[in-house]
């Protein structure tokens, strides 16, 4: 017995809009994997081996991370590296300047100016800043290292209560000049020398920590990156710049004002020593940096070609699939719209 089956527009239009819809979404994934050249949905296509694409790309990221740290750090570095040139080079013609003063008469008021002018340098380069940091204050990167010279500062107020307990008389006083020189000597090597060692000069002077700033730089390397204002080479340059600036040279007899000196040329000396090998670790550092961003580079390039022969997908295929999906929704609008146009109106 032969039965008669209906099939009813509303029917037909569902199916289309369905068909349509679900074909949107195909499109819509099939277009990102043209575009992007990986697949939509990782985990889904994987499946069991999405765990091995999550790891190449938290190692990835990893090394990213660093490579951006290690441009941070090397601009520090190199900020770092550039003042100790500066106050190396400031030294080294303060030294000369000290020899020549040595002799001469008036080389007190001579050696002042340059005096004066590279302890206020001094304290300039060590209080520099980058990103926000200071680059000399040791783990304290938020305090500025070192306090100025200046009246009413501790440092210069302690250096004028040193000079009054030992002489009796300030700095100023017309009676330095019969300030002897077995008399300066024990000064400068005891009491004025205190000044410059701890913990005077971590109460005094500097609000540094010994303990200096750490980054990892490859997966396997830490390296300290900055550099203490607490170093005895910047000291050394303190205390000899303080010495020749503020300890009434201009008034003192001639072989007094060569013990001062003499004592001068023996710590800039030593500094510039300091100096040089503080510049030659930063600089060993640099390099460290330099070579672990190529190696981090060379791995990044590795794991990328590693974690697109995992996610990439067939770009022609993909191309052929959105070709074809669009073809097909277009087909079902144009059925869309010829079953809206249906009604039995048209056959009463």
């Amino acid at each position: 017995m032969m039965s008669a089956n209906y099939i009813s527009t509303l029917m037909l239009s569902s199916s289309l809009r369905s068909s349509i819809t679900n074909n949107q979404s195909l499109l819509s994934k099939a277009s990102t994997e043209a575009t992007t050249g990986r697949f939509y949905d990782v985990g889904l296509e994987l499946g069991a081996t999405t765990g091995s694409d999550l790891t190449l790309r938290a190692d990835w990221s990893f090394a990213d991370q660093l490579v951006d740290t290690n441009g941070l750090v090397a601009g520090r570095l190199d900020v770092t590296q550039n003042r100790i040139t500066q106050l190396n080079t400031t030294a080294t013609s303060f030294l000369k300047d000290l020899i020549a003063a040595r002799s001469t008469d008036g080389g007190g008021r001579i050696i002042l100016p340059p005096a004066s002018s590279n302890l206020q340098d001094l304290i300039g380069a060590l209080n520099i800043s980058y990103n926000g940091s200071y680059l000399f204050s040791g783990i304290n990167t938020q305090n500025v290292p070192i306090t100025a010279y200046t009246a009413g500062t501790a440092s210069k107020n302690q250096v004028d209560a040193d000079f009054l307990a030992a002489f009796g008389f300030s700095q100023s006083s017309p009676n330095v000049k019969n300030i002897t020189p077995a008399q300066m000597q024990t000064f400068l090597n005891t009491t004025f020398d205190a000044e410059f060692a701890s913990p005077a000069w971590n109460t005094n002077w500097s609000t540094a920590t010994d303990q200096v700033m750490q980054s990892r730089i490859s997966t396997t390397d830490v390296a300290d990156t900055s550099v203490s204002a607490n170093e005895p080479a910047f000291r050394m340059l303190a205390e000899a710049y303080t010495m020749m600036a503020d300890l009434g040279n201009a008034n003192l007899d001639q072989s007094t004002f060569q013990v001062v000196v003499d004592k001068a040329i023996g710590l800039v000396g030593n500094a510039i020593t300091g100096l040089a090998t503080l510049g030659g670790e930063v600089g060993t550092v640099q390099q460290r940096i330099t070579s672990a961003t190529d190696k981090l580079k060379t791995q990044q390039d590795i794991l990328n070609n590693q974690i697109v022969g995992m996610e990439k997908v067939d770009p022609t295929e993909a191309s052929v699939r959105v070709n074809t999906l669009q073809t097909q929704i277009q087909t079902a609008l144009a059925l869309t719209s010829q079953l809206q146009k249906i009604s039995l109106i048209n056959y009463l």
